[in-house]
């Protein structure tokens, strides 16, 4: 088998309100909407779909690399995504966020 792509899943309980502080995080509308129930958010290398499924809300996580994190942190401060400010990590800077729900979103980057 050779895999080619991977997609993230995070569980939510409130798909209006996941897809709006998710529009927030990319700075975009979801990229597909492939069936009830599922946004998708397409990445160069992967993706991030977002599932309404309540009874696993709040209890997934991603990683998401990016290339400016202090762009990224700046434009969810001015769209007030409450965080804590970037980290210096062993290799990198992260930044960690919790979606409404409370999945964890860690952001890493320069």
């Amino acid at each position: 088998m050779t895999v080619t792509n991977a997609l993230a899943s995070l569980a939510v309980s409130d798909l209006d309100r996941a897809e709006r502080w998710y529009a927030t995080l990319f700075d975009r509308a979801p990229d597909a909407r492939p069936m009830d129930g599922l946004l998708e958010w397409h990445l160069p290398d992967g993706g991030v779909q977002v599932f309404l499924e309540a009874d696993r809300a709040g209890r997934s996580g991603v990683t998401l690399a990016t290339d400016d994190l202090d762009a990224v942190v700046a434009a969810l401060t001015a769209a007030g995504v409450d965080h804590d400010g970037p980290q210096q990590a062993t290799a990198s800077r992260l930044l960690q966020l919790t979606d409404p729900d409370g999945n964890r979103v860690v952001l890493t980057g320069a």
